[in-house]
């Protein structure tokens, strides 16, 4: 059964995108195309969600996940947690997207093992510049762990 969240070309690598709010997956939806990398987009609009679409990714692996943390059910900080504590998920980079810029809530973050902590921005054309700018270091700039390849 296909995932209407899916946009999917087995070739390329992917993001997950946990994200609840349409209009914030939108957004991202923008800056993967503005930014002109050639990925696959899966989106999981809860935490819950997300651990279930990188099991069923694996070992096809998800180069990123771009994290919200204010999502239904299991939220974006557990998510974390169980992400960076399964041993075939760990070294997933995952950055947060929050609208929290609360110390508390960045320090959680990273303790978890967050890659990255991203408030997201007010203004539109701000938000959406910083998601370009993101996805172009992450996806083009930083070599990446490959999960499901060889052990040397």
């Amino acid at each position: 059964m296909k995932n209407p969240n899916m946009m999917m070309t087995p070739t390329r690598p992917s993001i997950v995108i946990v994200e609840d709010a349409d209009e914030d997956f939108d957004t991202v939806l923008e800056a993967v195309k503005r930014a002109g990398v050639a990925i696959e987009v899966r989106r999981a609009t809860s935490g819950g969600e997300c651990l279930v679409v990188l099991r069923e990714l694996n070992p096809v692996c998800p180069v990123l996940v771009l994290m919200d943390l204010n999502t239904p059910g299991i939220d974006g900080r557990e998510a974390l947690r169980l992400i960076k504590g399964d041993p075939a998920l760990k070294s997933l980079p995952v950055v947060v997207l929050s609208t929290s810029d609360n110390p508390r809530d960045v320090d959680f973050c990273y303790t978890a093992g967050a890659n990255a902590y991203h408030a997201k921005l007010i203004r539109y054309p701000d938000y959406l510049q910083m998601l370009i700018d993101l996805l172009r270091y992450w996806i083009v700039q930083v070599a990446l762990p490959v999960r499901g390849g060889s052990s040397a």
